[in-house]
């Protein structure tokens, strides 16, 4: 539950940061209060683990051929894919997260969220991965 809970918490700063630096992303946009917005990027970054959990997988398998071809390149689009079904599932359960097009925003998102998960998981101790 720990692990989950952090990668959940990694996945919210991650999204947070993509929302603000990528032009056509937008996270927690139509909340009023600051818990609400933080309860929102909370919810999104738990659906979005959910994801990565189930559908990453099968998506990495089915385009394992491609990824060796790219050398591992095409890791972005899949990545950018779990991105848009986010975006997708969000919009249907009424939280605020939208990627406004596929081809900029959703991969330069994915190579955001990529590199601040990166560093964040850099710099944090073993122990909390771990459990």
């Amino acid at each position: 539950m720990k692990n989950f809970l952090v990668k959940t918490g990694i996945n919210a700063v991650a999204l947070w940061i993509a929302a603000i630096v990528v032009p056509g992303i937008t996270l927690a946009q139509d909340s009023k209060s600051t818990g609400s917005k933080v309860l929102t990027i909370i919810v999104v970054a738990a659906i979005f683990g959910v994801i990565n959990a189930i559908v990453k997988p099968i998506a990495h398998f089915f385009s394992f051929p491609l990824i060796i071809l790219t050398l591992g390149l095409f890791t972005f689009i899949v990545n950018a894919f779990m991105l848009q079904i986010l975006s997708w599932l969000s919009n249907s359960l009424g939280l605020s997260f939208h990627i406004d097009d596929f081809f900029w925003a959703a991969i330069l998102g994915a190579l955001v969220v990529s590199f601040v998960s990166m560093l964040i998981n850099m710099l944090l101790p073993d122990e909390l991965e771990q459990h």
